[in-house]
């Protein structure tokens, strides 16, 4: 077979440089991770050539026993995992995954809750530029000002004014463990039904070291590529009721052949999710952005809500009188892959932003630990107090080059 090398030197040469990027830099995004050599082998692999519109035994195209087979592993794997009723793997993406679940139940033009982009949440939870926030009436939650967390009587007051149909929990930058309990009992007095959107903390969820929304939601959705470690691409699980609106909204509503290549990884990240060494990981992964909070708040910077639960957390660079983009662009010359993000209550707009989110899964995933979150807090601190200074970040870039070859992302 010829090699892409020789098919297409220029995307063969990107591929190589990307390759080198991620291996040679520190990457604290925290919606990213690092897929293992078996899914991106199941992702790569012919089932991208088979057309498979409809669902395992009810197919549109014949030859379809094959990818029916792998289909169903993720379904069944999946189900173990999270204990769901019923679930999809067809979404391609999260975002997918959440307009299956409003339009399972909702119609244009109805109510919505859901959290406040700028205080943490996410674009599909009803913000106007986005498709939940043009096609539904949106209202939002936040968190308290002075703690950063979710006033959980505040979200109920909101709710029994806007009367919504659906209440969306779920964050894209919110640190601390959610209340999901709490959250259907503010559903159920407003007959509203609830969707919890895990995509970031799915694979804390899945070893049981984030409490699980599935015995209080109605729907719950997810990417499949954050702490989940696995393809890109999205799920929904609901309860049995909604088994099948879900499925016909998701197709023929909103896609048409699913992604089987796709599917395929699926399955096997749900299989790796299983072992007890996906569960030691996802303790690292707690553990070290705890660490990483830590350390940097002893250096004088504000942690958003004081501390973290999660794999992420938000700095807060007021008082150190830096802005996000300006740190995040300092920090990439030095080696360390960060983006800047919004604060709750940011007076700066969202191109620039008061804050860093920060998240440890492709570190943990690297293998590093508390003492290398120390190390990287150090960085940090080194590179923003010396924002405007080439001769810092090439130091540092420097050490990086070596801690990362310490720890090789792939070691095969």
């Amino acid at each position: 077979m010829i090699s892409l090398a020789e098919v297409d030197p220029d995307v063969y040469a990107a591929i190589a440089s990307e390759r080198e990027r991620q291996q040679h830099r520190l990457i604290l995004i925290a919606s990213e991770n690092v897929a293992s050599a078996a899914v991106m082998q199941a992702q790569g692999d012919v089932m991208t050539n088979k057309y498979a519109e409809g669902y395992p035994g009810r197919r549109y195209y014949g030859g379809c026993e094959h990818v029916d087979t792998v289909e169903r592993l993720a379904i069944e794997r999946a189900m173990q995992l999270f204990g769901a009723d019923h679930v999809n793997v067809q979404p391609h993406s999260g975002s997918t995954a959440n307009m299956a679940a409003y339009l399972s139940v909702l119609k244009p033009g109805d109510a919505i809750l859901g959290m406040d982009l700028a205080n943490g949440g996410h674009l599909t939870h009803g913000h106007r530029v986005n498709f939940s926030g043009i096609l539904f009436q949106s209202s939002s939650y936040g968190v308290d000002q002075d703690t950063g967390m979710i006033d959980y009587d505040a979200v109920e007051a909101i709710a029994k004014e806007c009367r919504p149909k659906m209440i969306v929990v779920g964050a894209s930058a919110y640190a601390r463990t959610l209340d999901f309990e709490r959250f259907r009992a503010i559903a159920t007095a407003v007959d509203a039904h609830l969707l919890a959107d895990i995509a970031h903390i799915a694979g804390l969820v899945a070893v049981g070291l984030h409490p699980s929304p599935l015995p209080h939601a109605d729907f719950v959705t997810t990417t499949t590529h954050k702490t989940l470690r696995g393809p890109r691409g999205g799920m929904i699980m609901c309860r049995a009721e909604f088994a099948k609106a879900v499925d016909k909204i998701v197709f023929p509503g909103l896609q048409g052949g699913p992604l089987m290549h796709v599917i395929a990884a699926k399955a096997v990240a749900f299989k790796e999710a299983q072992s007890p060494e996906f569960r030691d990981y996802q303790q690292r992964v707690l553990t070290n952005a705890k660490v990483l909070a830590q350390e940097l708040r002893s250096k004088g910077f504000s942690i958003v809500s004081g501390d973290t639960d999660t794999h992420l957390f938000l700095v807060d660079l007021t008082e150190k009188g830096v802005t996000g983009r300006d740190a995040e662009t300092a920090l990439d010359a030095a080696g360390i892959t960060v983006n800047k993000n919004a604060i709750p209550f940011d007076s700066r707009p969202p191109a620039v932003t008061s804050g860093i989110r920060l998240g440890t899964p492709i570190v943990s995933s690297r293998g590093m630990g508390p003492d290398e979150m120390k190390l990287i807090a150090a960085y940090i601190d080194r590179v923003i107090g010396n924002l405007n200074d080439s001769t810092t970040h090439d130091a540092v870039r420097a050490e990086i080059h070596t801690l990362c070859g310490r720890f090789p992302q792939y070691r095969d």
